[in-house]
């Protein structure tokens, strides 16, 4: 694309190639699909005999998964990918770039370590963009004074990092990631190196002195002292009781007060603890961006807002111009509302072992959604318009307004601008307003950003979903099993409450967003109903083995063959999209496992625990991930060995289905090679590859139970339970 009407297009849209092929291919698993339920039907159980009741469970099952499968095939059908023009916003808009807002939030010192926030937080700052244009908001609802202090830290050390990272142009920005990835500079280049050293022990003795304070539990006095912020700490307050504390730590309105080594203005840098009461709902991190939505519109006001969870630092200096190209685009831009970039990790191991990276979903699902309207909003690494995120409908008229320029106050001075800012972050500010309503960030659901990029774009909007090839921000998965369980339990929970609520997307989007649209959010709404289907598919083939009745045709039926198809088609094309899409083999048969587990763990407590809430019965909370481990886990982890350790009822779960079916097979086995009972083989032998399965996808599990001696094996007590319950359910089948 080029030039049209003197309009200079600044982004390129692609079509996916081979989509007619999919296609195709997706049109022979449906017709699968419709010979099992015509087998289903033609062959159902007379009425009172054995195996009836099993046979309906898996009947529903696999009409559950069929239905499951249309649906994921909205967004498959066509994708889109796009690419940036930054040298033409430059050429055009250099001297007129627009105000950007970095917002960061962190609610927990002790598993959002301070000096992870400042590392988050100081690759922001060092975005290659007009420092002046350019501010950082960072919202502690931890209201932990050593995270302040951090800040303070970086704020200090931002003058000479900036200078650095723009004079040798340094990827990423982030120091901890920097060093880490470069332990030595190059011989050749003196000057380079003269400046790496330099700066690497600023860094340490920075990262030495706010792990000293954090472990110590005491910032030094000197640093109290200098600083007034510390006042607030110093007057009492406590991390769920507290008045708001905003400080602005570099009030980029002074240019001659805040510049670096180089002389250049530094970016404005704001620190906020909103205010916290026992008796008021502070609606956890979507509290915590509107506050942060106010705070900014009178310090900087910049139209663009970006925000970042604490742990997903910049990788990619140049993130910022890339958005910018699809909203100062002159054809396009004034209808987009926001630009989604994928979240991506450094500490996926080689073959992703708790299938924490969501490879399919980055590379091929939300590419399918951008190309049915516009894709979901995911919570980090995402470009807002200012106006679209505070509640604005997009009108035609939106056009001729949207290249606003951002407005700071210069009227006051720092001291009264932080007093002005505390009163939009108090508890009260939001009583009798639509803030978490028609305004701002939705309130009510775990998973504030998806109802809130869905309500944007029922107001008109548009949005993209932009994954350049330099990674842009970078964060940390979960190290632990449980873990990876609890987050997926947390997100799935919210999916399900969105789909249940007003906000259904089916109904809430009606005449507002294109059905294709609708329906590519159906199959995410929709994860936690997936647990009674797969709960049923891995234990009623194994429960009815026991007893020698048949789920399924024999091996000699014509039958047989819709299921083989099926099952090799859609689990063959699985392995070949994932290796596709840049895993490995091994990584495509644990995300497989871990589908699994999630399934008849994370989705099934999410589902109750929905249930519970629609009920009235339980209230919605949100847990935030740990992003510190211990060494040892850290080490199994990096190692791929699974860590279970922890005495929790999902692992029960897990445990409990894993003995179940090597008992079942077992049982197979005993009557075979024992009794000579030759003549099961044939009617049991989907059943009995079904369990196969099962035991190979569980091996992880057998290993902790029994074989492992290190302290992340299973607990004794998961072991003991799992064993009576699936003793207790073959005995109940066999009688």
């Amino acid at each position: 694309m080029g030039e049209k009407e003197g309009n200079i297009t600044l982004f390129e849209t692609k079509k996916a190639k081979d989509r007619v092929l999919y296609r195709l291919f997706s049109a022979s698993i449906f017709v699968g699909i419709c010979l099992f339920v015509v087998y289903r039907v033609n062959h159902v159980p007379a009425q009172g005999e054995a195996g009836r009741l099993g046979w309906f469970l898996v009947f529903i099952a696999e009409l559950w998964f069929g239905f499951y499968w249309f649906l994921l095939q909205f967004c498959r059908w066509n994708m889109v990918y796009r690419c940036t023009f930054k040298d033409r916003l430059s050429q055009r808009y250099e001297k007129r770039m627009p105000g950007v807002d970095v917002f960061v939030c962190t609610a927990d010192p002790s598993i959002e370590p301070p000096v992870m926030v400042i590392n988050t937080v100081l690759s922001l700052m060092a975005y290659d963009y007009p420092t002046e244009k350019l501010s950082v908001y960072l919202s502690d609802d931890g209201g932990s004074e050593f995270t302040f202090y951090a800040m303070l830290e970086a704020s200090q050390f931002a003058k000479h990092w900036l200078p650095f990272c723009r004079k040798f142009k340094i990827e990423p920005r982030s120091p901890e990631a920097y060093f880490t990835r470069s332990n030595a500079p190059p011989n050749h280049d003196s000057l380079f190196s003269q400046h790496w050293y330099s700066i690497k022990k600023l860094y340490e003795g920075m990262k030495c002195r706010i792990e000293n304070a954090t472990k110590q539990g005491k910032v030094a006095e000197e640093m109290r002292k200098r600083h007034k912020g510390f006042q607030e700490w110093d007057m009492g307050c406590s991390r769920r009781d507290h008045a708001a504390i905003l400080q602005i730590l570099i009030d980029g309105r002074k240019p001659h007060k805040t510049v670096d080594d180089d002389g250049r203005r530094l970016p404005t840098l704001v620190y906020l603890a909103r205010e916290k009461r026992p008796q008021y709902h502070h609606n956890f991190k979507a509290g915590a961006m509107n506050a942060l939505i106010r705070v900014s519109s009178k310090i900087s006001s910049g139209s663009i807002i970006l925000n970042v969870d604490c742990d997903m630092y910049s990788n990619n200096s140049e993130s910022v111009r890339d958005a910018l190209c699809f909203f100062m685009d002159d054809q396009k831009g004034h209808e987009i509302a926001y630009v989604q970039y994928p979240q991506l990790y450094e500490n996926i191991t080689k073959n992703d072992l708790y299938g924490s990276l969501l490879r399919v979903t980055t590379e091929v699902e939300l590419p399918g959604l951008d190309a049915c309207g516009g894709p979901c909003y995911i919570g980090s690494g995402c470009f807002h318009r200012r106006e679209s995120l505070s509640g604005l409908k997009y009108t035609k008229e939106w056009k001729t307004e949207s290249k606003r320029e951002n407005n700071r106050n210069e009227k006051y001075s720092t001291t009264e601008l932080e007093e002005i800012c505390k009163v939009l972050a108090s508890c009260t500010y939001e009583e009798n307003t639509q803030w978490g309503k028609e305004m701002g960030v939705k309130y009510g659901t775990p998973i504030e950003d998806i109802i809130t990029g869905l309500s944007i774009q029922c107001k008109g909007w548009k949005s993209i979903y932009y994954h350049p090839e330099r990674e842009s921000f970078v964060g940390l998965v979960p190290t632990t099993l449980l873990q990876a369980l609890v987050q997926h339990k947390r997100w799935s929970e919210g999916h399900l409450q969105i789909f249940l609520s007003e906000h259904n997307p089916l109904i809430y989007g009606h005449n507002k967003i294109p059905l294709r649209l609708q329906l590519s959010y159906s199959p995410y709404s929709l994860w936690s109903a997936n647990c009674f289907a797969t709960l049923w598919y891995v234990s009623l083939p194994a429960l009815f083995l026991v007893r020698g009745i048949s789920l399924f045709p024999k091996i000699s039926s014509p039958w047989i063959l819709p299921f083989l198809y099926f099952n090799i088609a859609k689990y063959g094309y699985s392995l070949g999209e994932f290796v596709f899409c840049g895993g490995t083999v091994q990584g495509w048969w644990n995300d497989t496992r871990i589908w699994v587990f999630r399934c008849t763990t994370s989705y099934f407590f999410a589902f109750v625990d929905t249930m519970l809430n629609v009920a009235g019965l339980s209230e919605s909370g949100f847990v935030v991930t740990a992003k510190v481990t211990e060494d040892d886990v850290s080490q199994r982890f990096e190692q791929e060995i699974f860590e279970f350790a922890t005495p929790s009822p999902m692992f029960i779960i897990i445990a409990t289905l894993a003995m179940l079916n090597m008992f079942s097979l077992l049982w197979a086995v005993k009557r075979v090679a024992m009794d000579l009972q030759y003549t099961i083989l044939e009617p049991l032998a989907m059943q009995i590859v079904v369990c196969i399965i099962v035991i190979a996808l569980n091996i992880p599990v057998y290993q902790g139970l029994f074989f492992r001696k290190d302290r992340g094996r299973m607990p004794t007590s998961v072991t003991i339970k799992s064993l009576m319950f699936a003793l207790l359910a073959c005995s109940i089948s066999l009688y």
